[in-house]
């Protein structure tokens, strides 16, 4: 049975944040500690039935951070209904290229609603990058939400996907009852 609705979820961020983990972790509910590094992009769905017993197929898009592979992005994301940005809590470096992935998703996916989302959060003795510090980079970039989760202890991880597709079929219905207005 097809789902009632699809949407197309771009997992972003640098090497080694923590995006196939996450979607690893979102997918099959199990923490991979060592996954293979993604060469291009990976493609992961999930089913899932809401409380309004309409069913959603989550399609996520998993691409390399390594810089070799960003020319594939420009091409993948068109279509696209949403984004999360993983940075490392761990490692400024990974919050620092947020404009390069920003200004190639607004230029190919236009205005979509981007998560930021700061990855490895049982990690938050070795924090390098504040919460609030990452806030102010989601306002500056006007991103949808911020927020930190943990692949590894599960802790925000249905939170996050949760609050994604909330927000995509409230856009959704949105979109529908402007179409019907102009019917």
């Amino acid at each position: 049975m097809s789902p009632d609705f699809t949407f197309k979820l771009l997992m972003l961020g640098d090497a080694s944040v923590g995006k196939t983990s996450l979607t690893h972790r979102y997918i099959t509910g199990v923490f991979v500690d060592s996954p293979r590094l993604t060469i291009g992009v990976d493609f992961f769905s999930k089913k899932i039935r809401l409380d309004n017993n309409k069913s959603v197929k989550i399609q996520i898009w998993d691409f390399g951070g390594e810089e070799r592979f960003r020319f594939l992005l420009p091409t993948y994301s068109k279509g696209s209904n949403a984004a999360f940005f993983l940075y490392d809590i761990t490692s400024h470096k990974t919050l620092e290229s947020l404009s390069v992935w920003i200004q190639i998703i607004r230029k190919n996916a236009g205005n979509i609603p981007i998560f930021l989302i700061g990855s490895k959060k049982d990690l938050v003795d070795h924090r390098q990058i504040s919460f609030e510090e990452a806030s102010q980079k989601a306002d500056e970039f006007l991103l949808t939400n911020h927020t930190e989760l943990s692949a590894k202890t599960g802790e925000n991880v249905e939170e996050s996907f949760q609050g994604l597709t909330e927000l995509l079929m409230k856009k959704s219905k949105e979109i529908s009852e402007i179409q019907d207005k102009k019917l």
